[in-house]
Protein backbone atom coordinates (compact mmCIF):
# COMPACT_ATOMS: atom_id res chain seq x y z
CA UNK A 1 0.00 0.00 0.00
CA UNK A 2 3.05 2.19 0.66
CA UNK A 3 4.30 1.43 -2.47
CA UNK A 4 0.79 2.45 -4.31
CA UNK A 5 1.20 5.69 -2.35
CA UNK A 6 4.58 6.32 -3.72
CA UNK A 7 3.88 5.25 -7.09
CA UNK A 8 1.01 7.60 -7.25
CA UNK A 9 2.26 10.66 -5.71
CA UNK A 10 5.19 9.83 -8.46
CA UNK A 11 2.84 10.32 -11.53
CA UNK A 12 1.29 13.15 -10.09
CA UNK A 13 4.44 14.57 -9.69
CA UNK A 14 5.22 13.86 -13.19
CA UNK A 15 1.77 15.14 -13.74
CA UNK A 16 2.37 18.76 -12.04
CA UNK A 17 5.35 19.22 -13.98
CA UNK A 18 4.51 18.09 -17.33
CA UNK A 19 1.34 20.64 -17.15
CA UNK A 20 2.63 23.73 -17.33
CA UNK A 21 4.16 22.84 -20.21
CA UNK A 22 1.40 21.69 -22.04
CA UNK A 23 -0.47 25.22 -20.32
CA UNK A 24 2.41 27.25 -22.32
CA UNK A 25 1.69 25.10 -25.31
CA UNK A 26 -2.13 25.92 -24.83
CA UNK A 27 -1.09 29.52 -23.24
CA UNK A 28 0.63 30.19 -27.20
CA UNK A 29 -2.02 28.52 -29.17
CA UNK A 30 -4.45 30.69 -27.28
CA UNK A 31 -2.98 33.63 -27.86
CA UNK A 32 -1.94 33.27 -31.53
CA UNK A 33 -6.16 32.57 -31.62
CA UNK A 34 -6.75 35.93 -30.30
CA UNK A 35 -4.26 37.24 -32.27
CA UNK A 36 -5.92 35.73 -35.33
CA UNK A 37 -9.67 36.75 -34.07
CA UNK A 38 -9.00 40.63 -33.12
CA UNK A 39 -6.96 40.83 -36.80
CA UNK A 40 -10.52 39.30 -38.39
CA UNK A 41 -12.13 41.84 -36.14
CA UNK A 42 -9.82 44.57 -37.77
CA UNK A 43 -10.40 43.54 -41.26
CA UNK A 44 -14.22 42.95 -40.68
CA UNK A 45 -13.60 46.93 -39.64
CA UNK A 46 -11.79 48.05 -42.02
CA UNK A 47 -14.41 46.05 -44.64
CA UNK A 48 -17.41 47.33 -43.30
CA UNK A 49 -15.75 50.86 -42.76
CA UNK A 50 -15.57 50.55 -46.50
CA UNK A 51 -18.70 49.27 -47.33
CA UNK A 52 -20.54 51.93 -44.85
CA UNK A 53 -18.74 54.94 -46.87
CA UNK A 54 -19.95 52.89 -50.01
CA UNK A 55 -23.32 52.94 -49.07
CA UNK A 56 -23.12 56.39 -47.82
CA UNK A 57 -22.24 57.56 -51.04
CA UNK A 58 -24.78 55.23 -52.81
CA UNK A 59 -27.68 57.27 -50.87
CA UNK A 60 -25.97 60.62 -51.06
CA UNK A 61 -26.12 59.72 -55.03
CA UNK A 62 -29.67 58.63 -55.10
CA UNK A 63 -30.89 61.63 -53.08
CA UNK A 64 -29.54 63.25 -55.19
CA UNK A 65 -31.06 61.94 -57.94
CA UNK A 66 -34.38 62.09 -56.33
CA UNK A 67 -34.19 65.88 -55.65
CA UNK A 68 -33.20 66.38 -59.48
CA UNK A 69 -36.16 64.12 -61.02
CA UNK A 70 -38.60 65.94 -58.03
CA UNK A 71 -37.62 69.65 -59.32
CA UNK A 72 -38.02 68.65 -62.89
CA UNK A 73 -41.41 67.19 -62.00
CA UNK A 74 -42.07 70.36 -60.25
CA UNK A 75 -41.28 72.31 -62.84
CA UNK A 76 -43.66 70.73 -65.39
CA UNK A 77 -46.13 70.53 -63.24
CA UNK A 78 -46.29 74.02 -62.89
CA UNK A 79 -45.55 74.73 -66.65
CA UNK A 80 -48.47 72.61 -67.55
CA UNK A 81 -50.84 74.85 -64.93
CA UNK A 82 -50.02 77.66 -66.44
CA UNK A 83 -50.35 76.38 -70.26
CA UNK A 84 -53.63 75.00 -69.42
CA UNK A 85 -54.82 78.58 -67.63
CA UNK A 86 -53.87 80.32 -71.12
CA UNK A 87 -55.84 78.32 -73.09
CA UNK A 88 -58.54 78.74 -71.20
CA UNK A 89 -58.40 82.33 -71.06
CA UNK A 90 -57.81 82.58 -74.73
CA UNK A 91 -59.68 79.52 -76.02
CA UNK A 92 -62.96 81.65 -77.16
CA UNK A 93 -60.54 84.13 -79.00
CA UNK A 94 -61.39 81.88 -82.39
CA UNK A 95 -64.64 82.05 -81.92
CA UNK A 96 -65.22 85.63 -81.47
CA UNK A 97 -62.83 86.88 -83.52
CA UNK A 98 -65.34 84.80 -85.84
CA UNK A 99 -68.22 86.56 -84.31
CA UNK A 100 -67.09 90.48 -84.81
CA UNK A 101 -67.74 91.02 -88.46
CA UNK A 102 -71.71 89.99 -87.76
CA UNK A 103 -71.76 91.87 -84.77
CA UNK A 104 -70.45 94.83 -86.61
CA UNK A 105 -72.95 94.11 -89.42
CA UNK A 106 -75.99 94.07 -86.61
CA UNK A 107 -74.60 97.67 -85.70
CA UNK A 108 -74.49 98.59 -89.17
CA UNK A 109 -78.14 97.45 -89.48
CA UNK A 110 -79.60 99.49 -86.42
CA UNK A 111 -77.92 102.57 -87.97
CA UNK A 112 -79.13 101.82 -91.08
CA UNK A 113 -82.47 101.39 -89.71
CA UNK A 114 -82.86 105.08 -88.02
CA UNK A 115 -83.49 106.56 -91.51
CA UNK A 116 -84.83 103.53 -93.42
CA UNK A 117 -88.36 103.77 -95.05
CA UNK A 118 -88.50 100.48 -96.46
CA UNK A 119 -89.17 97.44 -94.17
CA UNK A 120 -88.56 94.64 -96.39
CA UNK A 121 -84.70 96.11 -96.84
CA UNK A 122 -84.86 95.71 -92.67
CA UNK A 123 -85.85 92.10 -93.07
CA UNK A 124 -84.07 91.37 -95.71
CA UNK A 125 -80.53 92.81 -94.25
CA UNK A 126 -81.61 91.01 -90.81
CA UNK A 127 -82.02 87.61 -92.52
CA UNK A 128 -78.84 88.55 -94.15
CA UNK A 129 -77.07 89.15 -90.23
CA UNK A 130 -78.63 85.67 -88.97
CA UNK A 131 -77.49 83.87 -91.77
CA UNK A 132 -73.82 84.77 -91.36
CA UNK A 133 -74.10 84.16 -87.79
CA UNK A 134 -75.28 80.42 -88.16
CA UNK A 135 -72.73 80.04 -90.78
CA UNK A 136 -69.96 81.08 -88.16
CA UNK A 137 -70.92 79.14 -85.62
CA UNK A 138 -71.76 76.07 -87.72
CA UNK A 139 -68.11 76.54 -88.86
CA UNK A 140 -66.92 76.56 -85.21
CA UNK A 141 -68.92 73.49 -84.52
CA UNK A 142 -72.04 74.64 -82.94
CA UNK A 143 -75.35 73.08 -84.34
CA UNK A 144 -79.05 73.14 -83.75
CA UNK A 145 -81.13 70.15 -83.52
CA UNK A 146 -84.44 69.35 -84.25
CA UNK A 147 -87.17 68.60 -81.64
CA UNK A 148 -90.74 69.09 -83.19
CA UNK A 149 -92.24 66.10 -84.03
CA UNK A 150 -90.09 63.48 -82.42
CA UNK A 151 -90.36 61.43 -79.05
CA UNK A 152 -89.62 63.48 -75.67
CA UNK A 153 -85.79 62.82 -75.24
CA UNK A 154 -84.76 64.11 -71.63
CA UNK A 155 -81.06 64.03 -72.55
CA UNK A 156 -81.17 66.66 -75.09
CA UNK A 157 -84.93 68.13 -74.04
CA UNK A 158 -86.46 70.09 -71.29
CA UNK A 159 -90.14 69.52 -70.93
CA UNK A 160 -91.56 72.93 -70.19
CA UNK A 161 -95.56 72.01 -70.22
CA UNK A 162 -97.71 69.31 -71.39
CA UNK A 163 -100.71 69.70 -73.38
CA UNK A 164 -103.59 66.51 -74.50
CA UNK A 165 -102.92 65.02 -77.72
CA UNK A 166 -105.10 65.44 -80.54
CA UNK A 167 -104.51 61.76 -81.11
CA UNK A 168 -102.81 58.59 -79.80
CA UNK A 169 -99.43 58.57 -82.19
CA UNK A 170 -98.92 62.11 -80.96
CA UNK A 171 -98.50 60.87 -77.32
CA UNK A 172 -94.95 61.17 -75.80
CA UNK A 173 -94.24 63.50 -78.93
CA UNK A 174 -92.72 67.16 -78.89
CA UNK A 175 -95.45 69.33 -80.05
CA UNK A 176 -93.77 72.97 -79.82
CA UNK A 177 -90.47 74.63 -79.13
CA UNK A 178 -90.04 77.30 -77.01
CA UNK A 179 -86.10 77.20 -77.75
CA UNK A 180 -83.93 75.64 -80.00
CA UNK A 181 -81.27 72.65 -78.72
CA UNK A 182 -77.96 73.30 -79.57
CA UNK A 183 -75.01 70.95 -79.08
CA UNK A 184 -71.12 71.66 -79.66
CA UNK A 185 -69.87 68.80 -81.10
CA UNK A 186 -71.80 65.69 -79.74
CA UNK A 187 -72.10 67.74 -76.58
CA UNK A 188 -75.37 69.41 -75.57
CA UNK A 189 -74.94 72.89 -74.11
CA UNK A 190 -78.13 74.11 -74.13
CA UNK A 191 -81.50 72.17 -73.98
CA UNK A 192 -84.07 72.21 -75.95
CA UNK A 193 -87.25 73.52 -74.13
CA UNK A 194 -90.33 72.07 -75.56
CA UNK A 195 -94.51 71.49 -75.26
CA UNK A 196 -94.79 67.85 -74.93
CA UNK A 197 -98.53 65.53 -76.01
CA UNK A 198 -99.98 63.56 -73.36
Amino acid sequence: MVKNYFNLRNIMQDNENSLPEENLENNDTSVEADNKAENASKTDETTSNNSNEDNLSKIKELNERYLRLYSEFDNYRKRTVKEKSDIIKTAAEDVFKAILPAIDDLDRAIKANETVTDINAVKEGIQLISHKLKNITQNKGLTAFESIGTQFDADTMEAITHIPAADESQKGKVIDEVEKGYKLGDKVIRFAKVVIAQ
